[in-house]
């Protein structure tokens, strides 16, 4: 089953929906109690978090019938899930809440995420912001673009190819293997700026609205990057694992650029590794 505009125009209003029910009415109304350190002090969890993804969950059971949803927390409890996504005919992955730290924190740079996965490959994704209301959305073929709370709509489209000593974009270090994670830093003076959100979805939504011209990330969980690079992709970017190799949901060990074009990918990663 391919997804279909309806489908996604759905998917984009259950996490609407959510957002309004469970994570807006959470934020910066969270007792201590309610937020808890998984495998480190800044990899939390709230019950916003769990209680939105429930919600998306049953949600999605609507929309796409016998799909395989695989959640950020319920993969977080339990990894195996994870092996679903190479040979499932339909399956979503859902980050409740992209940039936890920042939502647990009061900061309002958060994202709620989802992509649709057919045999593995990202057919369909929708990165929403409570915070604005609007909501970035690709289908396979079919382009991307914004949505804002009022209906307005318009096509997403990735910066223009620039020098590389020209470029600003956003990095993700820390996720890196040594001696990665120490030299990449000391690379950054080779493009014009270089900063972090902590929010795949807010970067991505810069990205493909051509306001950073790259992004480049160690860790690829699918529920942080199946939505940004479709939307990327579809927004006219190039993107590729650290190896050359196209990205693809099931890809857990080695890093991403995504660029403009594919000779700002070359640049960018001559530049960096």
């Amino acid at each position: 089953m391919l997804p279909t505009l309806g489908h996604l125009a759905a998917l984009d209003e259950l996490l609407r929906d959510t957002a309004r029910k469970h994570i807006m009415p959470r934020f910066r109304n969270l007792a201590l109690a309610d937020i808890r350190s998984k495998t480190s002090p800044t990899d939390l969890v709230t019950e916003a978090d769990e209680a939105a993804e429930r919600m998306i969950a049953i949600g999605l059971t609507a929309i796409f019938p016998g799909c395989v949803v695989v959640g950020e927390e319920a993969a977080s409890a339990d990894p195996r899930l994870l092996e679903n996504l190479d040979d499932a005919p339909l399956a979503v992955v859902v980050d409740p809440i992209d940039g936890t730290l920042n939502y647990a924190s009061g900061a309002p740079l958060f994202c709620t995420m989802a992509a649709v996965i057919v045999r593995g490959e990202t057919v369909a994704a929708v990165i929403h912001d409570p915070i604005s209301g609007s909501s970035h959305l690709a289908l396979a073929g079919e382009g991307a673009w914004c949505e804002e709370a009022d209906g307005r709509k318009f096509s997403l489209r990735v910066a223009a190819p620039k020098p590389v000593a020209q470029m600003s974009g956003m990095v993700s270090w820390r996720y890196f293997p040594e001696p990665l994670r120490s030299t990449i830093p000391s690379r950054y003076p080779a493009v014009a700026d270089v900063a972090s959100m902590k929010c795949c979805g807010h970067e991505y939504r810069l990205a493909t609205s051509g306001a950073l011209d790259f992004l480049i990330y160690g860790r690829l969980m699918p529920w942080d990057h199946a939505p940004g690079l479709l939307i990327h992709r579809e927004a006219g970017g190039y993107s590729a694992q650290i190896d050359g190799m196209p990205y693809g949901p099931s890809t857990r060990q080695i890093g991403v650029i995504a660029a403009p074009d594919r000779t700002s990918w070359e640049h960018l990663h001559a530049a960096f590794f």
